[in-house]
């Protein structure tokens, strides 16, 4: 993967400023409840400059990263997930998938996403419109991912993978994803929690959380201010008796690079490669979707790679 510069001198200079990305898994409530906080400023616009995304891509996008992201915290080693959204709405579908590393990638199905009239608001329950959730985990050493799927009900991420793994795991469930923009539409802060009741968990204890959801502070928010993960955990989740479990980083990091697209090109069927020798459009550049990182290759390049598969 390629990381493209990002060219606005002020967004820069806050990035070096806050805290570097991350994710902290903790126990609340003598272990009762599972709690995941990420801090994803730096990768939301790594991704955005990399796909080119507007206000309302980058806001749809950065959703998807930061909730992968904080689902990958669940699986260990090479393991991964995968998150797919498939709607009817302008947005079309979002495919991201996040390794236990902390490796984050994906794109949007549309970019950009056409709309009539600027949003008024975050809601982006129309755009989304009728669809399915899917999340597989790809487990190291196991033939077949497991995956679930569930219908959106409300058109909010957050609000519908709980709904998953309150479904398809049976396990209850909370969501906050968090992008805070400034007036510019600079990503200033990026975040977001990840709650879940361990087995045997109090229901008052649910019922609890459940309520101060509706009114948690802006986690975005207080990265942009400069607080860690770690301090806004601590200050919001206070009652709850924190156990910090581990510390992890986050990126939006891609496996792709040049090597594999030439073996992908020297794999074509003759008569592609013959059609594109013909067409004589060079240099020959080849786009990975997943990070947006662009391979160009020139004419004698592209020649030198047909030939060495039709000896």
């Amino acid at each position: 993967m390629i990381k493209k510069h990002i060219e606005d001198q002020l967004l820069a200079e806050h990035l070096s400023k806050i805290a570097e990305d991350g994710r902290q898994v903790m126990l609340l409530a003598d272990g009762q409840i599972r709690l995941t906080g990420l801090g994803g400023t730096t990768m939301v616009n790594q991704m955005r400059a990399n796909h080119g995304l507007g206000i309302l891509e980058t806001l749809v996008l950065g959703q998807a990263y930061i909730a992968a992201g904080l689902m990958a915290s669940s699986v260990k080693g090479n393991d991964r997930i995968q998150l797919s959204v498939e709607c009817g709405g302008p947005i079309g579908g979002v495919y991201v998938e996040s390794w236990a590393c902390g490796a984050v990638r994906g794109y949007l199905k549309n970019n950009p996403i056409h709309i009539e009239k600027p949003l008024e608001s975050a809601d982006l329950s129309l755009l989304y419109g009728p669809g399915f959730i899917s999340v597989s985990k790809i487990l190291e050493g196991s033939k077949t991912p497991f995956t679930g799927q569930t219908m959106m009900q409300y058109g909010d991420l957050a609000k519908d993978l709980a709904l998953y793994y309150n479904e398809s795991e049976q396990t209850p469930t909370m969501f906050s994803l968090g992008i805070h923009f400034d007036k510019e539409g600079r990503v200033m802060g990026a975040g977001g929690l990840f709650l879940q009741a361990m087995p045997g968990c109090d229901e008052k204890i649910l019922d609890e959380l459940q309520a101060k959801s509706a009114s948690l502070p802006s986690i975005a928010k207080a990265l942009a201010n400069g607080q860690t993960v770690q301090d806004y955990c601590t200050s919001v989740f206070a009652d709850y008796g924190i156990q910090n479990l581990a510390s992890e980083p986050v990126a939006f990091s891609c496996p792709c690079n040049r090597d594999n697209f030439a073996t992908f090109l020297s794999r074509l069927p003759l008569e592609e490669k013959k059609a594109i020798l013909q067409a004589g459009k060079f240099p020959l550049e080849l786009q990975c979707f997943n990070c947006g990182t662009t391979y160009g290759f020139d004419e004698e390049e592209v020649k030198r790679i047909f030939d060495s598969t039709e000896k």
